[in-house]
């Protein structure tokens, strides 16, 4: 509605402009025509004096006609020309690779829509162009690190009369190595898909308890091993529609990430709540924690606030949880106290 009410009034406004300006000539050429027909009012002018009066009108109208001519060329000058120049040079600009280019709006033109639409699309193609080049640093850098690990222990294995407990060291380092690449290469995979909307929920009704605690059993092994007490506060009988393989994605990294970084003998709380408009999930550790730097950072790709840690994973666990839990509709925040743990909440609508 507003756009139509600007266009409507724009055209009225061209509208009147353009009558006055042809009012006005016309005016100026009636006015001059009568003005040299009374002047000799008082003689015989005939055809010829007629003709004269003619061609003085003529003469003033060529001149009123000039003077437009030349406001029109300064006119369009300014709003066309110029602007037309700047965008033309600013795509060129663009094609070669030059996305840092913008253009200053010309004031009262009519290419000023296509100006912001265009520098706006020259900051988006900034952004994506650094996030390509960072993302392709990044990957470089996880890819590198497994592949010189698989290389080193690679040669280690083939020394002569090598002992069989270093043997089986090596030997598990590369299955660690390969295994860490692998997940690397299908994180990757993933992301790309779900950013790409390659990959489509499919929203069915199922038990939100028992997803959860089908997904927490998988990593018995790992709490067991790490003596870490386990404590749930799980609601039975909640149900949501969702994709629940997409959603075993998130409890996965999450319970991963929350194992990672707790201590050996340190505590999981993990929570499900409904209220009378939603429905939390959260994960509790007792490890390291986060600083609020590390927190605003936490859910981009490749960023891993612990670099200590950084060997366990690839920093891409949470950008899939941040992306997966927009397709479904849901949000995730975290609560983080440096050296005291972290709490991953996961919101649901009813």
């Amino acid at each position: 509605m507003k756009n139509f009410l600007k266009k409507f009034f724009m055209a009225i406004y061209r509208y009147l402009l353009f009558f006055f300006l042809v009012g006005f000539s016309l005016t100026c050429n009636i006015m001059l025509f009568l003005s040299i027909l009374q002047r000799f009012s008082h003689i015989e002018l005939g055809k010829a004096g007629i003709a004269v009066a003619a061609i003085f009108t003529l003469c003033n109208t060529f001149l009123i006609a000039l003077i437009f001519a030349i406001f029109d060329y300064i006119r369009r000058k300014i709003s066309v020309s110029i602007p037309v120049n700047k965008i033309l040079q600013a795509t060129q600009k663009i094609t070669q690779g030059d996305f840092s280019v913008r253009i200053k709006p010309t004031p009262m033109s009519h290419f000023t829509p296509i100006i912001n639409d265009l520098n706006k699309m020259a900051a988006e193609l900034e952004g994506i162009e650094t996030l390509k080049t960072d993302f392709i640093a990044s990957v470089s850098h996880e890819l590198k690190t497994p592949l010189a690990v698989l290389s080193n222990y690679g040669t280690l294995l083939t020394q002569p009369k090598l002992e069989e407990e270093k043997r089986v060291e090596y030997a598990e380092k590369i299955v660690q190595n390969s295994s860490r690449l692998s997940d690397l290469i299908s994180n990757i995979l993933k992301l790309n898909k779900l950013e790409n909307q390659i990959i489509h929920p499919e929203f069915k009704k199922c038990s939100l308890s028992e997803n959860i605690c089908e997904c927490l059993l998988l990593f018995e092994n790992e709490w067991e091993k790490k003596k870490i007490d386990i404590e749930t506060d799980i609601e039975s009988d909640i149900f949501i529609n969702t994709d629940p393989e997409m959603l075993n994605i998130v409890w996965n990294n999450l319970f991963s990430n929350a194992l990672k970084f707790t201590p050996d003998g340190g505590k999981i709380t993990v929570t499900l709540k409904k209220d009378d408009e939603k429905i939390y999930a959260s994960v509790k550790d007792t490890g390291c924690g986060m600083d609020t730097e590390t927190g605003k950072h936490i859910f981009e790709k490749f960023y891993q606030g612990d670099t200590s840690r950084s060997t366990q994973g690839n920093g891409l666990g949470l950008a899939l949880v941040k992306r997966i839990a927009e397709i479904l509709n849901a949000d995730i925040l975290v609560e983080s106290t440096l050296g005291k743990g972290s709490t991953f909440t996961v919101c649901f609508n009813k």
